[in-house]
């Protein structure tokens, strides 16, 4: 009867001693924090790399040569269309000029004087007294003097035209780019003075893929105009939204894109004419499935995540990432909703480790 005992209690000890010991193993068990997918919507913006240029930028060459003798305006300033800019020596070009006039003046004197002629021997043509042919050769005269009248007024017309040259002007309103030149410079015909730019609106161009430039055209209905936005170079958001004006006729060889143009309001001229900034696209994406960067792992090209199964054993599982937004990629292939994927700590983890998970939302990491 003692023996009897003896063997029942340590039964019974064995048994507790076994389920201790489960219990610290469980205990023991590392936490990592547990996503589950799930089919939503969300919108996917997409940056692109773009270049801002004024909608009208013009360089101001001078169109004669001569020395720069005032230059009345700084760079960066505004300036209205008509306004002097600068202006060159012009004493040569008014010399031209008076000659001109001077040639012109004989010119019309001689036209004169061969017209008094033709009237005279046609008097005498009349009374028989000279022959007609005498009538046929003053004509001849008087044709000869009106072409030089005609000649001598082109030249007083381009003496004038070269002489409004020395005096340089603002073709539209406009901001004024660097003056390379300075007062008393020589300058030669075709010489750069400065630029003017136009920066009331702005263009963005921006390159897309052939695939993106397809999908746009399907949908050219609904995005024909379909607004943008522009982040700036120091990564903040420009606050005016532009809208997609234009497509380029054709695909760059090197790089198979096509380029757009997006036009953007500059009411504060905070943009300038060869800036630089990216472009962000919206599109709508409905029924998809995110999930977190931190949770993927790349081996041999693939892409990888850790799975958990029903005993909260881990398992790699490949899969297919779609384009990434934020700090998630969009799953194209590989995964299905309800699947729980390890977030944080995937490098300590081993095909078949056993883990406490601690669910963490989606929302909550997309926040971040």
């Amino acid at each position: 009867m003692r023996t009897t005992t003896v063997i029942l209690m340590s039964i019974a000890l064995g048994g507790c001693i076994t389920k201790g010991e489960k219990n610290n193993t469980t205990d023991n068990l590392n936490t990592y924090p547990v996503v589950q997918l799930a089919l939503t919507d969300t919108i996917l913006h997409k940056n692109y790399v773009a270049d801002i240029e004024a909608v009208r930028n013009v360089e101001i060459r001078a169109r004669v040569n001569g020395f720069l003798n005032k230059i009345y305006v700084d760079e960066g300033q505004h300036v209205q269309q008509g306004q002097l800019l600068f202006s060159l020596n012009d004493e040569e070009f008014r010399a031209e000029l008076a000659r001109a006039k001077a040639a012109l003046s004989s010119a019309i004197a001689d036209a004169k004087t061969a017209q008094l002629e033709q009237q005279r021997v046609q008097l005498l043509v009349d009374k028989k007294v000279i022959a007609k042919t005498e009538l046929e050769v003053a004509a001849a005269k008087v044709a000869a003097a009106n072409a030089k009248v005609d000649e001598a007024r082109s030249a007083e017309s381009n003496a004038a035209t070269q002489l409004s040259y020395t005096s340089i002007r603002a073709p539209f309103t406009g901001y004024i780019d660097r003056i390379p030149s300075k007062t008393g410079s020589l300058i030669a015909e075709g010489a750069l003075l400065t630029s003017v730019s136009d920066i009331q609106e702005v263009y963005a161009y921006f390159n897309v893929s052939e695939t993106e430039y397809l999908q746009h055209s399907r949908n050219k209905t609904q995005h024909q105009h379909a607004e943008v936005k522009l982040l700036l170079a120091d990564g903040s958001l420009y606050p005016y939204p532009g809208k997609i004006e234009t497509i380029e006729s054709e695909f760059e060889e090197s790089t198979g894109s096509i380029a757009f143009r997006a036009r953007f309001p500059n009411p504060k001229a905070l943009l300038k004419h060869g800036a630089s900034g990216k472009i962000q696209l919206a599109a709508d994406l409905d029924s998809t499935m995110l999930i977190p960067q931190k949770a993927v792992f790349e081996m041999q090209d693939k892409n990888y995540v850790f799975l958990l199964d029903a005993n909260n054993h881990v398992k790699m599982k490949s899969f297919s990432p779609g384009p990434r937004m934020a700090n998630c990629y969009i799953v194209q292939a590989g995964l299905k909703p309800g699947d729980r994927v390890v977030y944080e700590g995937v490098r300590n983890l081993r095909e078949g480790m056993q883990i406490n998970p601690a669910p963490v939302s989606l929302d909550s990491i997309r926040a971040l």
